[in-house]
C-alpha cells in the first residue's frame, strides 16, 4: 500500500520475543508515546508486540485473543500512527473502519482511541443502532462532513452505506473486532456486503477470541497473505477467589440473597444466560430492597449509559447484565462476579470471570451450578486446569445435589448409574 512502508520479511524470532521493553522499540511515534505516558501505559503486552510491528509494515493481520490481553491497543495505535504519520490520503475520506459487535464494545473503543489519540488530531465517530432520527441525521453529517476513524455495528454501518454518501475511496485500514461474537449474533450476511462497498486497495485486520472454521472461511474473503498471531486463552487471574454452589434452581434466589446480604463487596456484576432472565432476575432483586439494575439488548443507548455511568461511579452495587457485558466493559475495580447459570462456552467463563480481579486487584468469582449443569462446569474446570472450590451451603439451607461432572441428564432428571434424579445425596459443599 502506498503510504505505508516497505514490507520486510519477518522472523520467527521477532514474532515470539517478549523482552520489548517499551512501545518505542515497536515504531510507535512520539505524539503516540505521549498518550501512553499520560495513561501509565509503559509495557506492551504480547499480542501488542507480536501484532503492531506487522501491522506497521503494511501486512494483513488475523490474531486470535481474547478480552484483557491488550488487544484494543493492538490495532489502535498503528491505526493511529498510520494516519498521522502517513501520506497521501484522500481528503474527506474515512481512514479506518473498526466494525465490532455491540455498542457497548463501539462506544470503549471509541473512547480508548479518544484517550490514546489525545495529543494527535484524529477525528473518530461510534456508530449504533438504537438512536433517534436526530441522531442519525448528525451521524451522516459527520460521516459527509470528514471524520477520520469510524467504529461501527454492521447493521447501523450498512443502514448509512446503503444510503449512498459513506466517503470510503482513502480507506487504509478495516479492522473487525470479536469476529466470532458478530457470526454468533448473526452478522455474517451484513459483513460480506459492507465488504462489497470497501476499495480492494486497504489492509484488514481481524481479531476474534476463537477461530472456528466459519471464521477461517470468512479470512479467505477479507485479508490477502495475512500474518497470524496467536495469543493462548489466559486462565482465570490469581487473584480471583473461584467459588461454587452445587445447588437445585429453586435454591438459587435464597442463595444469591444470602450472598447479597453478607459479602461485603461494592460493585457486583451478575451474569445470567438470557435477556428475559436478566429482567426477571433484577425485578425480584429490586423488590427485595437491592440497588441493581439490568443490562440487556431491550435498552435504548440513553438507558445504557445511564447505567454504566452509575455503576461506574458506584451509585449502583449490582449490575444483571447479559453475556453482551462480560466482553463489552472496561472497569478495573469490579469486586464481585456471580454467574447465576453456568455459561454455555468455557471461555465464555473466562470472560466472565475476567471482569475481576483485574490489573493485579484482588476479586471473587462465584458461579451456581444446578444438577444440568455439572458436566458444562466440569468442561470449564477442565480449561482452566484446576477444580473450583464447591462452597457448603448456608447453615438451614436443604442440601443441593452431588456434584458428579460426569453424570449424564436425561428427561431433565441427572442419573449416574447408581443414583435416581436429583435426590437429596451429599451436601454441593463436597469436593470430588
Amino acid at each position: 500500500m502506498a503510504y505505508l512502508r516497505a514490507p520486510k520479511p519477518l522472523r520467527v524470532s521477532e514474532l515470539t520475543d517478549t523482552s520489548a521493553p517499551d512501545f518505542r522499540s515497536l515504531g510507535i511515534s512520539d505524539d503516540l508515546l505521549q498518550g501512553l505516558d499520560a495513561m501509565n501505559i509503559t509495557k506492551p503486552t504480547p499480542i501488542q508486540q507480536q501484532a503492531i510491528p506487522s501491522v506497521l509494515d503494511g501486512r494483513d493481520l488475523i490474531a486470535c485473543a481474547q478480552t484483557g490481553t491488550g488487544k484494543t491497543a493492538a490495532f489502535l495505535l498503528p491505526l493511529i500512527d498510520i494516519i498521522t504519520s502517513y501520506r497521501p490520503k484522500v481528503d474527506g475520506s474515512i481512514r479506518g473502519l473498526i466494525l465490532v459487535p455491540t455498542r457497548e464494545l463501539a462506544l470503549q473503543i471509541d473512547q480508548q482511541l479518544q484517550a490514546i489519540a489525545y495529543f494527535t488530531p484524529i477525528t473518530s465517530i461510534p456508530l449504533y443502532g438504537g438512536s433517534d432520527g436526530s441522531t442519525f441525521d448528525q451521524q451522516k453529517a459527520a460521516l459527509v462532513g470528514g471524520v477520520e476513524v469510524v467504529v461501527a455495528t454492521p447493521g447501523k454501518l450498512l443502514s448509512h452505506l446503503n444510503l449512498g454518501y459513506v466517503p470510503l475511496k482513502g480507506l487504509d485500514l478495516f479492522i473487525m473486532d470479536e469476529a466470532d461474537r458478530m457470526m454468533d449474533m448473526g452478522f455474517v450476511d451484513d459483513i460480506r456486503k459492507i465488504i462489497g462497498f470497501l476499495p480492494k486497495d486497504r489492509q484488514s485486520l481481524m481479531f476474534s477470541a476463537t477461530m472456528p472454521p466459519a471464521i477461517r472461511e470468512l479470512t479467505k474473503q477479507i485479508l490477502h497473505d495475512p500474518m497470524e498471531v496467536s495469543i493462548a486463552l489466559s486462565k482465570p487471574a490469581a487473584g480471583v477467589d473461584q467459588q461454587a454452589y452445587v445447588i437445585f434452581d429453586m435454591q438459587k434466589a435464597n442463595i444469591l440473597e444470602h450472598i447479597l446480604n453478607t459479602n461485603e463487596a461494592t460493585s457486583i456484576v451478575i451474569f445470567a444466560g438470557r435477556k428475559i432472565e436478566v429482567k426477571n432476575l433484577n425485578r425480584h432483586l429490586q423488590k427485595r430492597g437491592f440497588n441493581s439494575r439490568g443490562m440487556h439488548s431491550d435498552l435504548d443507548q440513553s438507558e445504557r449509559e445511564e447505567v454504566m455511568l452509575a455503576f461506574r461511579n458506584r451509585r449502583l452495587r449490582i449490575l444483571v447484565a447479559t453475556d453482551v457485558v462480560s466482553r463489552g466493559i472496561d472497569i478495573d475495580d469490579i469486586d464481585l462476579v456471580i454467574n447465576y447459570d453456568v455459561p454455555r462456552d468455557p471461555e465464555d467463563y473466562v470472560h466472565r470471570v475476567g471482569r475481576t480481579a483485574r490489573a493485579s486487584k484482588k476479586g471473587q468469582a462465584i458461579t451456581f451450578v444446578n444438577e444440568k449443569q455439572m458436566r458444562e462446569f466440569g468442561r470449564i474446570e477442565a480449561l482452566i486446569g484446576y477444580e473450583v472450590n464447591k462452597m457448603p451451603l448456608p447453615e438451614g439451607m436443604p442440601r443441593g445435589p452431588h456434584y458428579d461432572p460426569k453424570a449424564k441428564v436425561k428427561d431433565g432428571r441427572k442419573s449416574n448409574g447408581h443414583r435416581k434424579g436429583g435426590g437429596r445425596g451429599r451436601s454441593g459443599g463436597g469436593r470430588r
